[in-house]
């Protein structure tokens, strides 16, 4: 399961995003790659660990830049095939997570055009459909060319000279992370917690242009809302603290998760809650998934 990231604000995007991958650790990868704009593109990227790529890296100095961890699906891990992946002017870099099930015709297609396509993956036809498409509009050459695509995908557009990225989610997550002059894109919520803890979901269809003040929804070319939501979990919350594995850390939180649940509707000065006396109470319903599936077997 891949993650993406992106930042645009006005620190330096290098170490952010580094640490924002290294926060995506945990859904597993084969290769790691990070592209920063500070008039060209930069891309730095290898079939190794985030903590090896970053002591391989010197600095980068802009301040707007995409990241991605990659599980190998089409073509092998290796330097080539991680991500970001460009188009043929280095000009568009695009970061993926999901899979484009329609990628050899379009690549098929691409070729007879022109385009040199580097890598095996499926990802690199993004980029170099975004390329065919671009009209001094990088949001509209985005979404022409996602009418052409066919599969999942959460992605993250970075253009050299634009003060901005663009990201669009079908079936993959995709979250935005709102901060103080400065944004943030990720898979999930993890990678956001160290900077923020105000969150925008995108929605499947949704096409976000994300700049340092601000952000833009757009869904089917007309403008929409996405409520901000307050995350009210923490870093810590998202680890292992010191537990085994999580199976385990789950277990003991369970407690908590009941308490802090309860929390939202049952005041203290209450009594406590009676389900005996609910009357004409003859089941009871336990819905959970994962590892809350085993606790709910234990509560049966």
């Amino acid at each position: 399961m891949c993650g993406i990231v992106g930042y645009i604000g006005e620190k330096r995007a290098h170490p952010i995003l580094l640490n924002c991958l290294q926060k995506l650790e945990y859904r597993g990868y084969d290769s790691c790659g990070i592209a920063v704009a500070a008039g060209s593109i930069e891309v730095r990227k290898d079939a190794v660990r985030v903590k090896v790529l970053e002591k391989a890296l010197a600095p980068l100095e802009g301040t707007i830049g995409i990241g991605h961890t990659r599980w190998a699906t089409h073509g092998e891990p290796s330097r080539v095939n991680a991500h970001p992946h460009a188009d043929c002017t280095g000009r568009i870099a695009v970061v993926h997570n999901g899979v484009i099930t329609n990628y050899q015709k379009l690549r098929d297609q691409l070729a007879s055009e022109g385009h040199i396509l580097a890598s095996q993956t499926d990802t690199e036809v993004i980029p170099h459909l975004i390329e065919k498409y671009y009209e001094h509009n990088l949001e509209q050459a985005v979404a022409r060319a996602l009418r052409d695509i066919e599969g999942s995908y959460a992605i993250i557009v970075l253009m050299a000279g634009e003060l901005s990225l663009v990201a669009a989610r079908k079936d993959s997550p995709l979250v935005i992370g709102i901060g103080d002059r400065e944004n943030f894109i990720a898979s999930d919520v993890p990678p956001l917690l160290d900077y923020t803890s105000r969150a925008v979901y995108l929605d499947d269809g949704d096409i976000a242009v994300v700049t340092a003040d601000g952000i833009e929804v757009r869904r089917d070319g007309v403008a929409v809302v996405r409520e901000e939501q307050k995350v009210l979990w923490t870093v810590g919350d998202a680890q292992k603290g010191g537990y085994e594995h999580f199976m385990l850390k789950e277990i003991h939180e369970q407690p908590k998760v009941i308490r802090d649940t309860l929390a939202e509707y049952i005041s203290a000065a209450e009594p406590a809650a009676d389900l005996a006396a609910a009357g004409g109470l003859e089941d009871l319903l336990i819905l959970a998934c994962g590892t809350s599936y085993h606790a709910a077997l234990v509560g049966k």
